[in-house]
């Protein structure tokens, strides 16, 4: 074969797969079109009023938190929906027993239950870069309330002490000195946990969570790229 065709087939093929690479790292830290997704929201959910606010902040926190590390994140994560929502029951809120809202739905209230505060705590230490393998939803019995509660929780590895991220408290503690909570088992995009074992007993995939599916579903329809959790 010439060199000069070996030359061109060479930086065709280097062209190649640097258009691959910028795609598939496109994939993975695209960021959020906020100005669709306002757009989106108000009509879905009419005019945002104050929670145009909301969202304009978590906005701001997602751009400027990624160069932090990850105990800053979560942090920063933990105190600012903590801080901007209020708690109220899904029955005052959605009118529904059991209604999980998106990050933006949560932003628009301003108000949630505590499955709202670690959802969109979830997404948004995985937009920041955060790994879903380390970040699970985890459902909770919170023994001092006597009621279900839910919380999110970091693993910095696979085997840690995972530190519990709770709408009840802004400080973040290891699980082991939340002896008011009692696991039962706990999710992520990636599949579905029971809490035995050190919560590292796989059971199966979300599909089996409709209520997460239909988050998932939601977020899709506010503009956010199908499968916001990838």
């Amino acid at each position: 074969m010439p060199n000069r065709l070996k030359l061109l087939l060479t930086r065709r093929c280097a062209a190649a797969v640097l258009v691959l690479l910028s795609l598939g790292l496109g994939s993975l830290h695209a960021d959020w079109d906020f100005a669709q997704i306002s757009r989106r929201a108000k009509a879905l959910y009419g005019p945002l009023g104050e929670g145009r606010q909301r969202i304009d902040a978590w906005q701001r926190l997602l751009a400027t938190q990624k160069p932090l590390d990850e105990a800053e994140q979560l942090r920063v994560v933990n105190q600012f929906f903590n801080h901007q929502l209020r708690y109220m029951e899904d029955v005052d809120l959605w009118h529904e027993v059991d209604y999980w809202a998106t990050p933006i739905e949560a932003l628009f209230k301003g108000a949630g239950d505590c499955e709202d505060y670690a959802i969109a705590k979830y997404f948004s230490l995985r937009h920041l870069g955060v790994p879903a393998q380390k970040l699970r939803i985890t459902y909770v019995k919170a023994l001092r309330q006597n009621r279900a509660h839910m919380v999110l929780t970091y693993y910095a590895t696979p085997t840690a002490m995972p530190l519990v991220l709770d709408s009840l408290m802004d400080p973040i503690l290891p699980a082991n000195q939340r002896q008011d909570l009692l696991p039962v088992y706990a999710f992520n995009g990636e599949g579905l946990w029971l809490t035995g074992a050190g919560g590292n007993k796989k059971v199966g995939d979300t599909k089996r969570l409709s209520r997460w599916q239909d988050v998932l579903k939601k977020m899709n329809a506010e503009g956010f790229p199908a499968g916001p959790d990838n």
